[in-house]
């Protein structure tokens, strides 16, 4: 990966990647391939979150068809975090030794094998087995692709190229979610067609990892590059980062520990056993989040670009995580409106704590902080996914007794709390005289 000055080496913040030549003797942050890389990263990102989302329109046939109870389903999502728990680290610093495109490709073929196996589906175990090993794909896969966009695009730049590769991933949950209705006849046919169909996907996503691959040589000719790009990576290095990092890596696992639980998991379900709704308004209704972010995302990245004050954005994002639980919890308000405030709220973190991350780290470091993020991250949504379904199997929680998923709504409103707290502290540090230019708007970052 690309090396920042011998300062921010030693304090260990992010800076600009130096301007590295490409062909034509351009920096990577104004070559024209990197349009190319950012759509190809975004169909990767795109296959990998319709399939990482697979479970949750199924549910419901799970249940009825195959018996699973509310753990099993959960688990089925919850496993795609076990393997993320010790590779995480590993695969970051993977990234920092052989670079973002050449593990992205790894990650994809690994993902498609998965995929594939969690289609065949039966016995549970062979179905388990799959969503186990494309778990290993989908930490792996989406770290590496920051990395290499990040690599593509200037620090100045980075958050709309962020924001604009995050909203092709909405698409997919988006298509996952409204896939009861745009591939009804694969859902009539029951449990085994749609996980096909999401199998075909991350094909797609192999695809165009191939082709990121080959073009990232033309980012950086074998001639001109550094030696010291492929130089090992302490591990004592990674208890080094500064305390904002720490600090926003709370934010990263605590968030992700309430929304894709919720998302991918129990919103269908819950809307269709508590509020009343089919199988295909309540995929609707699930996906406008998704829907919502696909446009807003990248008008937050640009945002947050040109006025800055990205920590107190991310802070109002996160507020309304706890205000849709209790509008869910606690209302009878129209599920739409649950889904206005969630959509806003993933709309605005996602396109800012991403690129604020590559703001704090410095370049050669960038594949172990996000490593160590991913590592915690997935700590956080397999513990809340089997905390999630245990509290809803304790409380009864179904079409015949809707009540029991309070439970639940009490602890991912509580989770989300603990969340805000995480990136107050990191408000309050940015605006003091130990920040790293959160704040600070696009011109004057990038002049730093």
């Amino acid at each position: 990966m690309s090396h920042a000055t011998a300062a921010s080496v030693a304090d260990g913040r992010g800076g600009p990647p130096p301007g590295v030549a490409t062909p034509g003797g351009m920096p990577p942050s104004v070559s024209p391939l990197r349009w190319l890389a950012l759509g190809l990263a975004a169909v990767c990102i795109f296959s990998s979150y319709y399939e990482s989302d697979a479970i949750g329109p199924i549910a419901d046939l799970l249940g009825r068809q195959r018996g699973f109870t509310q753990s099993q389903i959960g688990d089925l999502t919850a496993v795609i975090s076990l393997p993320n728990i010790p590779l995480a680290l590993i695969n970051g610093l993977l990234i920092d030794r052989f670079g973002p495109a050449r593990v992205t490709l790894w990650a994809a073929l690994i993902g498609f094998i998965g995929a594939v196996l969690t289609a065949v589906g039966s016995p549970y175990e062979l179905m388990w087995l799959g969503r186990f090993i494309f778990g290993m794909s989908e930490g792996a896969i989406f770290i590496s692709l920051v990395a290499g966009v990040a690599l593509w695009f200037s620090r100045g730049g980075i958050a709309l190229a962020m924001a604009l590769f995050l909203s092709l991933a909405r698409v997919g949950s988006f298509s996952l979610d409204t896939s009861p209705s745009w591939a009804r006849s694969l859902y009539d046919s029951g449990w085994q067609p749609p996980l096909w169909l999401g199998a075909g996907i991350t094909c797609l996503g192999l695809v165009a990892a191939v082709v990121f691959f080959l073009i990232d040589s033309k980012r950086v000719p074998p001639g001109l590059r550094s030696p010291a790009a492929v130089q090992k990576i302490k591990w004592s290095q990674i208890w080094r980062f500064d305390l904002s990092y720490w600090y926003i890596l709370g934010l990263h696992v605590l968030y992700a520990a309430v929304f894709f639980p919720f998302r991918q998991t129990y919103a269908i379900e819950y809307l269709q056993h508590a509020k009343g709704l089919t199988l295909q308004q309540a995929g609707n209704v699930n996906s406008g989040v998704f829907a919502a972010a696909v446009f807003a995302t990248p008008v937050f990245g640009l945002l947050a670009d040109r006025v800055g004050h990205r920590a107190l954005l991310l802070t109002m994002g996160t507020l309304l995580l706890p205000v849709t639980f209790a509008i869910l919890g606690l209302t009878d308000l129209s599920p739409w409106i649950s889904t206005v405030l969630m959509g806003v709220s993933w709309s605005l973190v996602p396109a800012i704590i991403w690129p604020a991350t590559t703001l704090l780290v410095a370049p050669q470091r960038l594949g172990a902080a996000l490593g160590m993020i991913t590592l915690l991250q997935n700590v956080g949504l397999w513990s809340s996914n089997r905390c999630a379904g245990w509290l809803a199997d304790k409380a009864g929680a179904g079409p015949a007794h809707p009540e029991g998923y309070a439970t639940m709504l009490v602890f991912f409103g509580a989770v989300s709390l603990v969340a805000l707290t995480s990136v107050v502290l990191l408000w309050l540090r940015e605006r003091g005289p130990n920040g790293h230019g959160l704040e600070i708007a696009r011109a004057a970052a990038a002049a730093a």
